[in-house]
């Protein structure tokens, strides 16, 4: 489990896996594989715009598949679980507040 803490916001809490891509899409891998880690202010712009190429990447992806479902005439792909946005979502906020307030964001410490 991760647990993200800030002095601007309340504790962000995800389940191991998803704090982990998180993590590595943001370029922490290092971070990611030993638990702990910091991220500075300087460093939320380009973790921000890392993690919305993501999501948007997800969602076309996403849209690909149910076109080329509708195209060949079967049922659109159930969706697996909670999508990549939605996970996302209070992780750039939290940054997008810190950022803001140049305080940094820790975790496993």
């Amino acid at each position: 489990m991760y647990k993200f803490k800030s002095r601007v916001t309340g504790d962000l809490i995800m389940l191991e896996p998803n704090g982990r891509q998180i993590l590595t899409l943001i370029g922490k891998q290092e971070a990611a594989s030993n638990g702990k880690g910091i991220l500075l202010p300087q460093d939320m712009p380009a973790a921000i715009v890392a993690l919305q190429a993501a999501v948007d990447q997800d969602e076309a992806q996403r849209a690909q598949d149910r076109d080329e479902a509708n195209r060949k005439g079967d049922a659109p792909p159930a969706p697996e679980g909670i999508s990549l946005r939605q996970r996302a979502y209070p992780f750039i906020d939290m940054l997008r507040r810190c950022h803001k307030a140049d305080r940094e964001i820790t975790w496993g410490v």
